[in-house]
């Protein structure tokens, strides 16, 4: 029998010559309760998270999608300032701690406010605004405590096979959800 029937007669997915259990989102899910739920009260992203959101309150849609769109201009320019003060923040350099600790296991890590924009990065993403995708609909759009793990799929830069999963994130001293992160999960080291 061959790996790819037997991966078949198991109930596995065969990408690229590597077998995935179908069901990715227990093991997704238990990776992440162990291992961030414990990390996202921190006062550093909490305090980050109120402070957007403050600042941010009386923008519009028309000035989000500004934003982005300055922020889409900037991933193909040669100076990117409101890149560069995203990715400089503590925030930014705290989630990029968590994932190079996470041992290869997060493959990208980004918090948004109560809008859905970058708060925080460990890495550039493409756009700005998230609050059109799934990924915030279903984390903060959800409510506390909210969980999405979306499907597996290759990372283009990493060539490795990743869910995003997202997460509502609620203020410890209010249980008012307050924003969400992102995490691209390595599913090939689960």
């Amino acid at each position: 029998m061959s790996c790819v029937a037997g991966a078949a007669a198991l109930g596995l997915t065969v990408f690229g010559g590597t077998a995935l259990a179908q069901d990715h989102v227990g093991p997704v899910t238990d990776y992440v309760n162990a291992n961030v739920l414990p990390w996202l009260s921190d006062p550093l992203i909490v305090k980050a998270i109120n402070d957007q959101n403050a600042a941010n309150a009386s923008l519009g849609q028309a000035e989000i999608d500004t934003l982005d769109q300055k922020w889409r201009a900037e991933t193909e320019a040669g100076s990117h300032p409101m890149i560069d003060e995203v990715l400089g923040n503590a925030l930014s350099k705290f989630l990029a701690a968590r994932q190079e600790e996470s041992a290869g296991m997060i493959a990208e890590a980004f918090v948004m406010d109560d809008k859905g924009l970058n708060v925080g990065q460990s890495a550039v993403t493409s756009d700005y605004w998230q609050g059109d995708e799934a990924k915030w609909q279903k984390s903060y759009g959800a409510g506390a405590g909210a969980i999405f793990v979306d499907d597996v799929e290759k990372d283009e830069s990493t060539q490795a096979l990743q869910s995003q999963v997202s997460i509502a994130i609620s203020d410890p001293a209010t249980d008012k959800v307050i924003g969400a992160i992102t995490l691209g999960i390595n599913v090939e080291g689960l």
